[in-house]
Formats: structure tokens, sequence, C-alpha cells
């Protein structure tokens, strides 16, 4: 049967695996769905319809699942999804989906929310991704699989951030950031490829070497953006990464796209 602390308060209709610990001073919610291995250390508060995934763990003083800060939202019936083997470090805070967001905020698995970072209302993250101390997502962000975001920095609400792409400490993004993309800035702007991400994800010499051509050509000074992007999808139409950052701007968004201040290499 769960390990609860005698100082903890767990509503009787929450749901818990067997193997679940609850450390002291937590709090939990009834619609509150805990999976096998999940740990809760002290002072943990989830409440809220929030499912947690196999092994997830949770650091002192996070708050999971209240509801968002939104002044459209009246009480709807959203929902929050934490990811199997994600940890959830000190003070962090992630709220539920909206109507106006499909109802649900997503956090992926094997991510990594560090100290006092927030996941706001209609969040989409990915898989493998890394919140570092104090990063804010507004609204109806989207983080791809494997990205990185530094500490202190903000996205604006309905910024799409792409696969292994890095945002640098203190960034505002206000744009979408390509897959594979690194940018950095107050008002963030694209500083290139995330080359040492690549690397430790172990994607070949000749992959990153197509990335940066298709990286020159797509943010070269001739034409437009929209030509450039089909010449890119024309001449690397057997190179899966480069088509990767062809389709993320092809889907386009309500923001506009993260480009280098001054033409540059990658």
């Amino acid at each position: 049967m769960p390990h609860i602390h005698p100082t903890a308060v767990v509503d009787a209709a929450a749901t818990l695996a067997d193997d679940v610990r609850i450390g002291p001073y937590c709090v939990i919610g009834p619609d509150v769905v805990l999976a096998e291995g999940v740990t809760l250390e002290s002072h943990v508060v989830v409440d809220g319809r929030t499912e947690i995934g196999p092994r997830a763990k949770l650091f002192p003083f996070s708050s999971i699942g209240l509801p968002p800060q939104d002044l459209k939202y009246r009480g709807e019936e959203s929902r929050l999804v934490i990811g199997a083997d994600t940890v959830v470090r000190e003070h962090v805070t992630m709220n539920p989906g909206t109507e106006g967001g499909g109802l649900v905020t997503e956090i992926g698995e094997r991510c990594l929310i560090m100290v006092g970072a927030h996941v706001a209302h209609d969040c989409r993250i990915g898989n493998d991704v890394i919140l570092v101390n104090n990063a804010t997502l507004a609204g109806h962000v989207t983080i791809e699989d494997h990205a990185i975001l530094g500490g202190l920095c903000a996205v604006h609400q309905w910024v799409r951030v792409g696969a292994h792409a890095f945002v640098g400490g203190m960034s505002g993004v206000e744009n979408d950031v390509i897959p594979f993309g690194s940018v950095i800035g107050n008002r963030a702007h694209l500083g290139g490829l995330n080359i040492v991400g690549l690397k430790r994800c172990g994607f070949s010499r000749e992959q990153i070497h197509a990335l940066r051509k298709a990286y020159r050509l797509l943010f070269a000074d001739e034409g437009t953006l929209l030509e450039r992007v089909e010449d890119v999808a024309r001449t690397f139409e057997d190179e899966p990464l480069v088509q990767t950052i062809v389709e993320f701007i092809r889907s386009g968004s309500d923001r506009a796209l993260c480009t280098p201040r001054t033409s540059q290499g990658a």
C-alpha cells in the first residue's frame, strides 16, 4: 500500500498506486492520480484533475494542478498530465488547461523542470525537455522534444520552441524558435544552430553539416522566406532533419519566426 507520512493530507478519493511515497506535509486533492513509483517529497501540493506518470518525482514546495492564472477560466473541468520519469524541483508551478486551449496541459516523459519554473495553462511540453531555474512559460506554449530553456527565460504565449532547440538564459522569446535553433537576447534572436546539443545527442557530422548548409540558405538575403523554404525543401529532400525545420516553418502559428539579427552562418 502507499507509504504516506502521517502529517500528509491525502483525500480519500485520490487514486494512488500501491508503491507511491508521499512525504511530510504534502496535500493531495480528490481528483489526483499518482501512478506507480511516484515520489512526493515534503510540502508538495497536488490538486485539480492531475495525473502524474510512473516514477515521477516532485520536490518540496512545488504547486501542481491548481487553477490557471487566466481571467477567462470559469472552473471548467480541465486537466494536467505529467509523464513518466519526469522530475519537478522545488517551487515549480504547473497549471491545468482552459477551454480556450483544449482543456489540458501536458508535460512529457523524462523532463527536468528545475527550481522555480512555471508552466502555464494549455502548454504542451514534449519528452526529454529541460526547463532551467525560473524558466517561465506563458499560456498555450509548445515545447518540442529535447529542447532546453535556460534560466530566467520567459516564453510568450502561443510561441513554439522546436525540437532540440536551445533558449539562452534571461532571454525573452516572443517568436517561434526553429528545431535545432539557438536563441538568445532580451528580445531573443536566432544566433545559429544548437551545435553543442546536436553533438551531445549523437547526430553525425554529415547530419550537422546538412543542417548548417540549410540554415545558411534559409536565412540568406536573397528572396523571401517562403521562397527560401521551398528551395531548401527541394535541395534537402533526402535530409529528414532539414525537413523537420521545413515542416515546422510551413505549419506556422500565431507568432512570427525568430530570425537572426543579420545574415550569418550557423
